[in-house]
């Protein structure tokens, strides 16, 4: 009886359980890189400037079109009901509770993480890395932890410029193009968005998110083969597996969030 098909499923099993528990290992390694971190902040500082300033761009011209279409939708199906004033409530409750923290998300993995994963990778293969190791500088102190910890804080704010540009497209649409109050689609946001159970909770997701997309990015790099076609492939890896932790994670966090 043939059971190389089992012996083959048991050395994948294995290789994963491996694989996992590295990335485990490395994630409790960044995790206790904060105070040193915070000690050299200018690392960070220009990591932020490297992530966020670069990403500034898609980011607001993708919230504001999302908001343009946000403001379509809603109004042609709050017409159904006579509750036109309401597009303000609606437009911004889907972007700070939902869609700006995951559409953010996806945005920041497919620019920032896939050129985080390329930096890091391009690293390993120009033996910057090992190098550092010989010069007894550890690469997750002086490399890793400044772009995870960036990443981190960099998120929240790209998700914030996201959800208040996708309003302000609401209200281009609504207001300007469409003729709604526009005292009726302020004041209705100011009276139905909460501070905590909204924005608090959409703040909250894109922490987790940023979290995972910036570490999915930074492991995929420094695991990557030192050559050419496995820089690609870790890059390639890197926006499919964290755009799928984002969608993953983002369905636990609402349910948590709905079950409180």
């Amino acid at each position: 009886m043939n059971l190389t098909w089992l012996s083959n499923l048991g050395y994948s099993t294995r290789r994963q359980m491996a694989d996992i528990g590295h990335g485990a290992k490395l994630f409790a390694r960044l995790l206790t890189t904060l105070g040193t971190s915070l000690k050299r902040f200018g690392l960070i500082r220009d990591q932020i400037h490297f992530l966020g300033n670069y990403s500034l761009v898609i980011i607001a011209i993708s919230g504001l079109f999302v908001g343009f279409v946000l403001g379509l939708q809603g109004y042609y199906t709050l017409q159904r009901y006579g509750s036109t004033e309401a597009l303000g409530l609606l437009v911004t409750l889907s972007l700070v509770r939902e869609l700006g923290p995951v559409v953010t998300a996806l945005l920041f993995a497919g620019r920032a993480g896939s050129s985080l994963t390329a930096e890091i990778g391009l690293m390993k293969a120009g033996e910057q890395i090992s190098v550092l190791e010989m010069m007894a500088v550890d690469p997750v102190k002086r490399i890793l932890a400044p772009r995870f910890w960036a990443g981190i804080i960099t998120m929240p704010l790209l998700a914030a410029v996201f959800s208040a540009m996708g309003v302000i497209g609401g209200w281009v649409v609504g207001v300007l193009m469409i003729g709604i109050d526009s005292g009726s689609f302020w004041s209705q946001i100011q009276g139905g968005v909460d501070v905590w159970n909204d924005i608090g909770n959409g703040v909250i997701k894109s922490l987790v998110f940023g979290f995972s997309v910036t570490f999915v990015a930074l492991l995929q790099g420094f695991e990557a083969q030192a050559t050419p076609e496995g820089v690609s492939r870790a890059t390639t890896r890197t926006v499919v597996v964290a755009s799928l932790a984002v969608l993953g994670l983002d369905f636990m966090l609402t349910a948590m969030m709905f079950s409180i």
